[in-house]
């Protein structure tokens, strides 16, 4: 399998998953052509995408998903209420390409795409797991809480990208107005650094994987920070980062950990 984060942080979201017969987007949250861009430096051809999954309408995950559709006549995989909820938003979708997800998990080529619920403030929120033969993938960002759903799903994973949303204390002292504030720290909001340090030790005995720290906030987080605060928290608990474990970052405004597995 092959994996790479396009775009990741409070600016943009789209994630490249590949099989060896199949070529998916997680959300297209930049412009088509900021996407279509991120494809070409990673080699990969947008008119070969076999879908692009969607995990909630918020405008950081659905910004290009439309004109990307149009363009190279790729299908749109959401739930029914993200679509209802996203639908006004993306512009006129060919009705061969509105793709309904009704069950949890659906085939494509040598890949199966699972998607699991995630507690956020949308509509009906997912995460996706992706798998093909004995390898796969995980996405798990805007998450207001560790879930024991979430959990259970991303464990066995070989790649997770993990949200790492924020600095608690910049949040807290930070520019936001309050109501914004507290949506964030609430249980359908974002997850903050340590607690995404906290989730990585609940699931870092679950055998080899990489983990990449994704979805920072442009405004109350760092790259150094979300790292080291994770890194402390492992360290904490006994946990060394070495061969089975390792942790990277998602950088927000061009491609990075493209990883072959």
């Amino acid at each position: 399998m092959k994996f790479c984060s396009l775009y990741s942080g409070s600016s943009g979201n789209s994630i490249f998953v590949a099989s060896d017969n199949s070529k998916v987007l997680i959300d297209a949250g930049l412009s088509g052509k900021s996407i279509e861009k991120a494809l070409k430096e990673i080699n990969e051809d947008p008119h070969d995408i076999d879908g692009i999954f969607i995990t909630h309408e918020h405008s950081d995950h659905i910004k290009g998903v439309g004109v990307l559709s149009r363009k190279y006549n790729i299908p749109i995989y959401a739930n029914e209420l993200t679509w209802k909820a996203m639908i006004n938003n993306i512009g006129k979708i060919k009705d061969d390409n509105i793709k309904i997800l009704s069950q949890d998990y659906i085939e494509i080529k040598d890949m199966n795409v699972l998607n699991y619920k995630i507690p956020h403030d949308a509509a009906a929120p997912c995460g996706y797991k992706v798998i093909s033969n004995t390898k796969s993938v995980c996405v798990a960002t805007d998450l207001g809480y560790f879930s024991e759903e979430v959990k259970a799903t991303i464990s066995d994973a070989d790649v997770i990208l993990l949200e790492s949303n924020h600095d608690v204390e910049m949040l807290k002292f930070g520019p936001y107005p309050y109501p914004l504030k507290r949506r964030i720290l609430s249980n359908v909001g974002h997850l903050s650094n340590e607690d995404c340090g906290k989730a990585i030790v609940d699931i870092a005995k679950k055998g080899k994987k990489k983990i990449i720290l994704g979805h920072l906030s442009k405004t109350n987080n760092y790259p150094d920070l979300a790292y080291k605060t994770v890194v402390n928290e492992l360290n904490e608990n006994g946990i060394e980062i070495d061969g089975d474990i390792s942790i990277s970052m998602a950088k927000r405004d061009m491609p990075s950990n493209y990883i072959e597995f």
